[in-house]
């Protein structure tokens, strides 16, 4: 199948932080990146970085190119992973970055079919005028990811633009990738996932009602309705986390996976936040985590239980003591007074 008969990907949305629309016709060239950047870890954030500075220093526009899915749920579903950012998460972390604009392509069978050069011709030449293409060091692009650094090197001196590959970033003594970032997570290593993500990972969810039973020990819990979508969810646990309920942010505490101390229960994302008792039902809620203090593990009674629960809530509110004496205040950078709230 040629390219004429299959017609272009379509652009879901091409937007400019801050403001939205088309890549405007006098946009002489841009200094371009493509690929899913799941996660935007620190690895991804060296390949921005460094189409920031291009650009400048050519006086061009810089553009991502990105998806709008993980191509893998279009081209092998039964091997696609779970994310580590929704689409509206990576377009909150993007719009922290110094890019001129963000291309979300439609990723369909259309699209996956591409052979390298029709990609390179048809949407990094045609559709976003390139004239330096950043990849990172284990780039591969085009169906079954058959294009490499030799094929863009070779495309950009017959096309006019020019390829520069950015060096492999490490943390925890290993390569940022995004696949060794979720079976951090996975396992419930939250800290390290951090580390190489450059910021905790996190998961949004509604608090919705349950048992109540929380209540019943001392320790009201909001439960989370995580909304499907693919949405990697970490390793079960009891985690240090910290809470953003629109404006305010609270430290607490994060029971994950199941409940074993009462029988036929089913697993559930409990969320209990320190010196906190307002009604929350219906909100939406981000979830920072931060540390994993302890196991699931099941209690011989809800006696038991409690006097755990207290022990957990001592050592959280330790950890987030020595977390504000090692960061200062304990907020995170650009937060004032007015967003703490809890």
């Amino acid at each position: 199948m040629d390219a004429s008969s299959r017609g272009k990907c379509s652009l879901t949305e091409l937007a400019r932080t801050g403001g939205a629309g088309g890549l405007p016709p006098d946009v002489p060239g841009t200094v371009v990146t493509v690929g899913t950047f799941d996660g935007v870890h620190r690895g991804h954030w060296a390949v921005l970085r460094e189409i920031g500075a291009r650009a400048r220093r050519r006086r061009l526009t810089s553009v991502l190119v990105t998806f709008d899915r993980h191509p893998l749920t279009v081209v092998r579903p039964e091997a696609a992973p779970p994310i580590l950012t929704s689409p509206d998460e990576k377009k909150e972390i993007l719009a922290l970055s110094s890019l001129d604009y963000v291309a979300f392509l439609a990723f369909d069978r259309t699209l996956s079919l591409y052979q390298p050069e029709e990609f390179v011709r048809l949407v990094l030449v045609d559709r976003f005028r390139v004239k330096e293409l950043v990849i990172g060091y284990d780039h591969g692009f085009g169906r079954d990811r058959t294009g490499d650094r030799k094929t863009l090197r070779r495309l950009g001196a017959e096309l006019g633009f020019d390829v520069d590959v950015v060096s492999p970033v490490t943390a925890n003594g290993a390569r940022v990738k995004s696949t060794r970032i979720r079976e951090l997570v996975r396992r419930g290593e939250v800290e390290r996932a951090a580390l190489a993500l450059g910021r905790p990972y996190s998961l949004r969810g509604v608090v919705v009602h349950g048992l109540g039973r929380g209540r019943q020990l001392g320790f009201p819990t909001a439960n989370l309705q995580v909304p499907e979508g693919g949405k990697l969810v970490p390793g079960s646990g009891i985690y240090a986390v910290r809470a953003s309920l629109g404006w305010r942010i609270c430290d607490g505490l994060l029971h994950l996976g199941p409940r074993p101390t009462f029988a036929g229960s089913p697993p559930s994302i409990e969320l209990y936040l320190l010196d906190f008792e307002n009604d929350i039902y219906g909100e939406s809620v981000r979830v920072d985590f931060l540390s994993r203090l302890r196991d699931v593990r099941p209690f011989a009674s809800a006696k038991e239980l409690v006097r755990q629960m207290r022990v957990d809530r001592e050592q959280a509110m330790q950890f987030f003591a020595e977390r504000a004496r090692r960061d200062g205040d304990g907020r995170p950078d650009g937060e004032d007074e007015g967003g703490r709230g809890c």
